[in-house]
């Protein structure tokens, strides 16, 4: 921990959590356009976009309240090269699996450029426009659900002095939930956003995927909030 006099209590389940935004840092998991918006590759096979355009409002609000605080802000993004020459190879499971989304098929954006299924450099895996990175925040790319996979984002992290990472984004129950359990095996204290995150695999039934990853964060990796707790928290909820 930093300064003592900056160091926060947050109200959370299943206890209170301390929070010193001197080594804290926001987590914005794959807020982007093929995930969240009209046009995207959930939304061209079908996969209902609302509840993770609803969350977009909330996390806006506790960017504000974090980078005010002095949180750090850190975006991820899922993207892979134009020939998927780093999405495995074609008879991988993360091949396989996104085979259904039409991971690499071109199309044309609804802003009228050339797209790219969740390939980089494209409409497809920009953050959205609502949401875009600042230029003091951090945009790390991944190749897999998680987003300490093969990637840069635990040397980022420990650089940075960050002990303690608060989640956000979509979706909950696959690339939310498959980062902060690997922060979990890493040692960072996780708090999770129940507001601020959505899944729509499950959306259904009595009892949803997004619910079933909050029981089981909670209980075994880390804490779960609101955003508005957060905020109450660092004095940023006027």
């Amino acid at each position: 921990m930093g300064d003592s006099a900056s160091i926060v209590n947050v109200s959370a389940r299943p206890e209170a959590l301390t929070v010193d935004p001197t080594t804290t840092a926001v987590i914005v998991v794959d807020m982007q356009n093929d995930f969240a918006a009209a046009g995207g590759m959930f939304d061209r096979v079908g996969i209902a976009i609302d509840g993770i355009q609803a969350i977009v409002g909330p996390i806006t609000r506790t960017l504000d309240g974090a980078r005010a605080a002095g949180i750090r802000v850190v975006f991820l993004k899922m993207q892979f090269a134009a020939d998927l020459s780093d999405a495995g190879p074609p008879d991988a499971p993360n091949r396989l699996k996104h085979g259904p989304l039409h991971i690499g098929e071109p199309m044309q954006s609804p802003d009228g450029t050339p797209g790219q299924i969740l390939v980089e450099n494209t409409w497809n895996t920009q953050i959205v426009a609502d949401l875009a990175p600042r230029a003091e925040d951090l945009v790390v790319s991944k190749r897999r659900y998680s987003g300490f996979f093969a990637t840069e984002l635990d040397r980022l992290l420990r650089e940075a002095g960050i002990d303690t990472l608060i989640f956000t984004g979509a979706t909950t129950s696959v690339c939310v939930e498959s980062t902060l359990r690997d922060a979990f095996y890493r040692d960072y204290r996780c708090l999770l956003l129940s507001d601020c995150t959505a899944e729509p695999v499950g959306g259904e039934f009595s009892r949803s995927n997004h619910e079933a990853s909050l029981l089981v964060i909670e209980a075994l990796f880390g804490w779960v909030t609101e955003s508005a707790s957060l905020l109450s928290a660092l004095g940023e909820d006027r």
